[in-house]
């Protein structure tokens, strides 16, 4: 655990020293981290392929942190979704692993598992606390316990954030409101949503500096409805899931002439957006 975080940290300086044009601190730290990163290898991977822990956690901050070799990346992604299987699809993660995962697994392809730990609803996972009656997120996944007794009182609050960090997933991949690291602060936005989980709608709306960004979906009988919108001075990449373009209307017409057409990616149309509202329906 510790060597992932320094290795992220040593990441953070890189980025920033890229940013501002500090080109002996980029040289130092991509060495540092070459050197983590190396030593995390001969460490924690054995020759086969295989994490000395075979944890949850353990191959998540692996894989979010591209501590492995690219080449046993897809092993390790496997060896996360057989652990996940082997819980019969539970998650066994805690406060440093529970914010990567379903953000790994869709890396990884595996966004259909991610939904069903996200719908999950018996011990542990995130509605086994709502089924119990929670209106907030609890310390311990068993704060209260099935027969309804509490989990030790020293370490068991019922007010605690770290487990709700799947917010983060359902914001960026379900509802499909990202951000890309070469134009922070929303100036380029990423909207990219996720159907799954038996979910028929999702929206998440956030006011930013350049104004309220908006990426909303529904299912509507055989159609896929989104519903974006995009502030003054600020671009959108959208990805829709369905195969061709001319099968997307806008407002129930063809779309606009304002609408870039970027290409067709993995089963996807990629559209680039103006600033705007705009209704867009395709297939389901």
């Amino acid at each position: 655990i510790a060597q992932c975080f320094f290795a992220n940290s040593v990441q953070i300086m890189i980025n920033s020293a890229k940013v501002l044009g500090k080109n002996d601190d980029i040289t130092r730290y991509t060495e540092l981290l070459k050197n983590l990163k190396a030593a995390f290898v001969k460490e924690y991977l054995t020759p086969n392929g295989r994490l000395v822990s075979g944890t949850q956690t353990a191959y998540v901050l692996a894989l979010n942190f591209d501590m492995l070799p690219e080449n046993l990346r897809e092993q390790a992604a496997e060896k996360l979704v057989e652990n996940i299987q082997a819980y019969n699809n539970h998650l066994t993660t805690g406060f440093l692993g529970t914010p990567y995962l379903c953000h790994v697994l869709n890396r990884f392809g595996k966004t259909d598992l991610a939904f069903t730990l996200l719908m999950q609803e018996s011990y542990p996972s995130w509605l086994y606390p709502v089924k119990m009656g929670a209106t907030t997120i609890w310390e311990r996944w068993n704060g209260i316990r099935p027969d309804s007794t509490f989990a030790p009182a020293s370490m068991n609050s019922f007010n605690h954030y770290a487990y709700g960090a799947i917010g983060d997933w359902m914001y960026r991949v379900v509802a499909g409101l990202d951000t890309y690291d070469a134009a922070p602060g929303y100036k380029h936005i990423k909207i990219e949503p996720h159907v799954g989980g038996g979910l028929t709608n999702a929206e998440a709306i956030l006011h930013t500096y350049y104004g309220r960004v908006i990426s909303a979906w529904k299912i509507e009988g055989n159609k896929f409805v989104s519903v974006i919108e995009v502030p003054a001075n600020t671009t959108a990449t959208v990805f829709l899931p369905v195969s061709n373009v001319n099968l997307i209307t806008e407002n129930g017409s063809a779309l606009s002439k304002d609408i870039q057409v970027l290409t067709s990616e993995k089963g996807k149309v990629v559209l680039k957006l103006g600033s705007g509202k705009y209704h867009l329906e395709m297939p389901k």
